[in-house]
């Protein structure tokens, strides 16, 4: 990648944490308690409309380890981390991991399009009005969060760098076992 384009994906990432942390900061007093959820803690329901039309309320995930990742079609390191964790979700699957994508575009359209072509597999939700977003207090692009089997937040990660998914694949590997 050059250096220009770092630059500019690193001002788009900084622009848009800044809109969602501003945003995670206003009318939220009534559920601040759950908000920038640390592991540990139990991890805020929120339900959501899947890409392909369901609803998906997290705690129907219940039993299964889970891995929330938010992620917009303008974030290139959303973009790169999206084969990783789509080969995740394909070997873990059978095993009780269920991956789900959060996207925050403020205009899903092309949201089906950009699925597609990066060959995501699992479920998708629109979370174009930020609310859930704003439930997890996101700052950074893409946000991961690992949630146990009992519905507990047990490790979550920032950004995304090369060698991430391998320590997401540990920390699954560990999940599952419990």
């Amino acid at each position: 990648m050059s250096s220009r384009s770092s630059q500019l994906t690193a001002a788009l990432n900084r622009r848009h944490a800044l809109v969602l942390g501003l945003a995670g900061t206003a009318g939220l007093a009534g559920s601040s308690a759950n908000a920038n959820p640390a592991p540990g803690q139990p991890a805020p329901d929120f339900a959501l409309r899947a890409l392909d039309g369901p609803t998906l309320r997290l705690r129907e995930l219940r039993g299964q380890v889970v891995l929330l990742n938010f992620w917009a079609t303008w974030c290139a390191p959303c973009r790169e981390e999206m084969p990783q964790l789509t080969r995740l979700h394909a070997k873990y699957r059978a095993a009780g991991l269920t991956v789900v994508g959060v996207n925050v575009d403020d205009d899903s359209r092309n949201t089906a399009d950009v699925a597609r072509k990066l060959g995501v597999n699992f479920p998708v939700l629109l979370d174009s009005e930020k609310q859930v977003s704003k439930l997890y207090a996101l700052a950074s692009m893409p946000s991961t969060v690992l949630i146990d089997r009992d519905g507990q937040v047990r490790h979550v990660h920032k950004g995304y760098r090369e060698g991430f998914a391998e320590l997401y694949e540990q920390q699954i590997r560990s999940l599952l076992k419990d």
